[in-house]
């Protein structure tokens, strides 16, 4: 569908628009490290996290395993915290951001067109819907973090309501920062009792909004405390 979008944009056929691509490869247009790079990017946008339980008609989470997470429930992958802010990328260089990205959905409109995944797109940082998105990178020190591209969460007082409590906007990237959880259980009620009383390790004193399963293969899965009846407890 989004070849499809693009072709029409374009007033071309999708099978035109792949071999025009092929021909700006081979002319050296566009490189081969380029377009892998977008590719990349495409697969990480792919990369939508599935919840590890089916939903029910009012949306919350049934005690019945989603296929393709048998894995979470086999005891397989790391549990980390899951963090509720904005989704953004940054981009790293020598201990710099020399590019910010947020997180765009799709709309309705869109969705009706077989839009179903996200994407990234630029943060203006001029802009006052990405204000707090910048407050939180002028919030944190990058000198530690490797060169390339990071996904994380821009967090803080004026972002998704704070429900971590924090007193200022930082950024936490995923593959970085976020604590793991030990001898988490893996059943429907082991779970939510477990968010009854689930501390977050970043913001002592709040409950866990959530967890993400990593598996070592790079699958992801997630639970989070509102997706049960009830929302498993509320916020401290």
């Amino acid at each position: 569908m989004a070849l499809k979008r693009v072709a029409l944009e374009a007033s071309t056929s999708v099978a035109e628009l792949v071999r025009a691509l092929a021909s700006g490869l081979a002319g050296g247009v566009i490189t081969p490290d380029e377009l892998l790079g977008q590719v990349r990017k495409g697969i990480q946008v792919m990369e939508k996290i599935p919840t590890i339980f089916d939903r029910g008609d009012d949306f919350k989470v049934l005690p019945k395993p989603r296929e393709g997470c048998e894995w979470v429930f086999a005891g397989e992958g790391r549990p980390t915290e899951k963090l509720d802010g904005t989704n953004v990328r940054l981009t790293i260089r020598s201990g710099h951001v020399v590019r910010v990205e947020k997180r765009r959905n799709p709309s309705k409109l869109q969705k009706q067109q077989g839009i179903i995944d996200g994407w990234y797109v630029d943060a203006d940082e001029h802009g006052p819907e990405d204000r707090w998105i910048f407050e939180a990178v002028r919030g944190t020190e990058f000198q530690g973090w490797p060169d390339g591209e990071h996904s994380a969460e821009a967090l803080g007082p004026s972002i998704q309501g704070n429900p971590l409590g924090l007193a200022r906007h930082m950024v936490v990237p995923f593959n970085l920062e976020i604590p793991v959880y030990d001898d988490v259980p893996r059943t429907y009620d082991g779970l939510r009792g477990l968010f009854q009383h689930l501390e977050s390790r970043f913001a002592p004193g709040h409950l866990a909004e959530g967890i993400v399963f990593h598996h070592p293969d790079g699958r992801r899965a997630k639970i989070k405390r509102k997706d049960f009846p009830g929302g498993a407890g509320k916020s401290r």
